[in-house]
């Protein structure tokens, strides 16, 4: 089995006051380990045993005898990406390739923040607000439960959970809150540019070129697990 339940990335308090230890502890234990556990179950005794876990989320997408190990894949696949998106003391601006990027696709930073904001408090019920990379350039986009941007051959950057298992002990039913302290106070903007620099390499190493992230882009490869 080549897929392994990814530890958080900072200590469960880590996040304290703006997310609280309980709710990343429900959060990760529960929800995220409850995807991963299910997951494994489905996969046992299968030709997705011996996959990476983005391979099993692109291979089970288009696939009707395999929409339960979609969702619980994709919902790992996720999770793992939301726990990086955040880090203690976080928010601020981005910097270098990422920062040009922003103001070449959105004009100014708040106009991308504004965007990510808007994408999440009106994604209606379950799912996600994404930063994303398209054709070599930033978009914001949301999906509703468990989808994702690998289903769409886009490279996420960031990842916002706005199912309410994500926010509702610390925020309740205020979802625009929850978003307001993600981009102000958690988000990890180092994660994303790294991501960003990781799908340049790609995509130099898939053209035989060496290209710098703004000189186009194609999806990032998920890190391995271990086995």
């Amino acid at each position: 089995m080549r897929i392994a339940f990814e530890s958080l990335p900072y200590a469960v308090d880590a996040l304290e006051p703006v997310y609280s230890a309980r709710t990343v502890r429900l959060h990760h234990e529960k929800h995220h380990g409850g995807y991963f556990d299910k997951t494994v179950e489905l996969i046992k005794g299968t030709k997705f045993e011996e996959m990476t876990l983005e391979e099993i989320v692109r291979a089970s997408g288009d696939d009707e005898e395999n929409v339960d190990l979609f969702h619980n894949a994709a919902q790992v696949w996720n999770h793992d990406l939301f726990w990086r998106s955040m880090r203690p003391a976080g928010g601020g601006a981005p910097t270098g390739d990422l920062q040009r990027m922003i103001a070449r696709d959105f004009g100014t930073q708040d106009r991308l923040r504004k965007a990510l904001h808007e994408s999440g408090v009106k994604q209606f019920g379950s799912g996600w607000a994404w930063l994303v990379v398209d054709g070599g350039k930033l978009s914001v986009t949301a999906t509703a439960n468990a989808d994702n941007p690998l289903t769409a051959d886009k490279t996420a950057l960031l990842a916002i959970d706005v199912w309410e298992h994500a926010y509702y002990l610390d925020y309740e039913n205020r979802r625009p809150e929850f978003i307001d302290a993600f981009l102000d106070r958690l988000v990890n903007w180092q994660h994303a540019s790294e991501r960003l620099q990781l799908a340049a390499e790609h995509d130099s190493q898939a053209h035989g070129t060496a290209q710098r992230p703004t000189a186009g882009l194609t999806q990032v490869r998920s890190r391995p697990h271990a086995r």
